[in-house]
């Protein structure tokens, strides 16, 4: 994949991206696994309890805003760039999502 074939991004991928950018935080732990994981620059936040509260404080709960996806990778490691908005954190971010049956089993974000 390269460039912004969006519609070629696994499903569960586009869905959590769409789902935060609209703050349906239910939604977006959905696409995680039962014991998915969210990589925030080192911390780790794993299953869905604790990927709610991190995303409460500093994600979805501050509004965030994604603009300028940019996508790649294939099958389950997709890697995407972004411009992050919103009450937090700003700026470029990298996503890197490792995917397992379908699910989010890793989320990574770094620079």
């Amino acid at each position: 994949m390269t460039g912004n074939e969006y519609d070629q991004v696994p499903a569960v991928v586009r869905e959590a991206l769409e789902r935060a950018s609209i703050h349906d935080t239910s939604s977006f732990l959905g696409c995680f696994a039962a014991d998915g994981e969210v990589d925030d620059w080192g911390r780790t936040f794993t299953g869905h309890d604790q990927i709610r509260r991190w995303s409460d404080a500093e994600f979805i709960g501050k509004n965030v805003i994604l603009s300028d996806l940019r996508f790649s990778g294939d099958g389950d490691h997709i890697v995407v760039h972004a411009n992050v908005g919103g009450d937090g954190y700003t700026g470029p971010s990298t996503f890197t999502f490792i995917l397992r049956e379908g699910k989010i089993r890793l989320m990574r974000i770094t620079a």
